[in-house]
């Protein structure tokens, strides 16, 4: 599949929605101290006093995914690992196999660097034979940059469930992408699938 267009990948937008101004971490630490439920709103983004990780100047990413699973009942985890050099280009060239009718959800893990990450997404089209069969969208959250407490972020997507039945079987592509609420992409790639009887 050539990669998806960029209209067919787009996050959905929310109608009269405006991504507020931007403010370091810093910033929010120190914003209304004494109001108890903003504390709780920033505790949940993980501001907190731990200190940072420490971040090469250099790489300029804010958010970096470190790795992509597929958690399946009763299996080992299906894991990709992002830092092992031309692991993205194995996931279109190399499908990995799903047994119809299996439940099965992904995760995601990541780090935030830099600057608080304000709504980071994961959107993904899948076609088969050309035509498009799903197109999903997962809300993932907002995040601090990681510290020594939390170094890093793992999110589980919502469970899904592969199609069954002989018209369901064979080959599929997908294009995925994880973007923010700034229409920054942290990644894009495509990827490649089979649906079969059984697991290979």
């Amino acid at each position: 599949m050539a990669s998806a267009g960029d209209e067919e990948l787009a996050a959905s937008k929310t109608d009269g929605f405006k991504v507020g101004e931007k403010k370091t971490v810093e910033e929010y630490a120190k914003l209304d101290q004494n109001d108890e439920s903003l504390n709780r709103w920033k505790a949940s983004l993980g501001i907190s006093n731990s200190p940072t990780l420490p971040v090469n100047p250099k790489d300029t990413r804010r958010c970096v995914i470190h790795s992509l699973a597929l958690e399946t009942a009763g299996r080992p985890d299906i894991v990709i690992d992002l830092s092992v050099p031309g692991a993205l280009e194995s996931l279109r060239s190399k499908p990995f196999a799903i047994k119809e009718g299996a439940k099965f959800r992904m995760k995601a893990t990541f780090k935030v660097q830099h600057d608080v990450l304000s709504g980071l997404k994961f959107v993904q089209v899948v076609k088969r034979k050309g035509i498009r069969v799903s197109k999903d969208e997962e809300m993932l959250g907002s995040y601090a940059p990681n510290t020594q407490e939390k170094p890093i972020y793992e999110k589980k997507f919502a469970e899904d469930e592969a199609p069954s039945g002989m018209l369901a079987r064979g080959h599929y592509e997908a294009a995925s992408r994880f973007v923010d609420d700034d229409d920054q992409d942290h990644l894009k790639f495509d990827w490649s699938f089979d649906i079969a009887k059984d697991w290979k």
